[in-house]
């Protein structure tokens, strides 16, 4: 679990790091450049999530709970909904003009999704950090830019393909989850 919990640190200390010191990225800004800074960010990232997939999978889980089957159907749904927030984020939507952070509400709601299909510790600590993590970015993100200005509305033809691509995704991530959490999707 030390792996995991390192990970997760780093994707959170990396991720909240502009927002809590925008004095000290534009201090590395200005040292590395834009394009460095963004190389180092990448990097860091890549890292925490192989010390999360790595943790994860060499972690001994112990049982927690264990919520009736009825679940799995929420979950399931709340995962489809979770992709599809999370492809929103990546081109005009509607759904922009509803949820102000679509990618981030994405991970809270697929972390919870997950919360409902697992009651291990591993998956609390894992699927409950990311969604706190997620909500916090949310809080913050809001208090840096203020008012929310939503975004025109795209073509009924741009939002269908929008979402067409999220449901591909969810495919394909349905086909690798067993070689990333070493679980399939069941």
């Amino acid at each position: 679990m030390e792996l995991m919990i390192a990970g997760l640190m780093l994707w959170s200390v990396v991720h909240l790091f502009p927002a809590l010191a925008p004095g000290l990225r534009q201090s590395l800004v200005g040292r590395m450049g834009e394009n460095g800074y963004k190389g180092l960010f990448a990097l860091l990232i890549v890292l925490s999530v192989v010390l999360i997939v790595y943790g994860w999978r060499h972690a001994i889980p112990t049982h927690a709970y264990l919520l009736p089957p009825a679940f799995k159907h929420v979950a399931m749904f709340l995962i489809v909904a979770a992709f599809i927030l999370m492809g929103a984020a990546q081109y005009p939507t509607r759904i922009k003009r509803i949820v102000r952070h679509p990618q981030l509400t994405g991970v809270m709601t697929w972390a919870v999704a997950h919360l409902l299909l697992n009651g291990d510790s591993r998956s609390i600590l894992l699927f409950g950090w990311l969604g706190a993590w997620a909500l916090l970015e949310i809080i913050l993100i809001n208090r840096r830019e203020g008012a929310w200005v939503k975004p025109e509305s795209p073509t009924w033809g741009r939002e269908f393909r929008g979402v067409a691509i999220s449901v591909v995704v969810i495919v394909v991530v349905v086909f690798i989850h067993p070689y990333i959490a070493g679980v399939p999707v069941r």
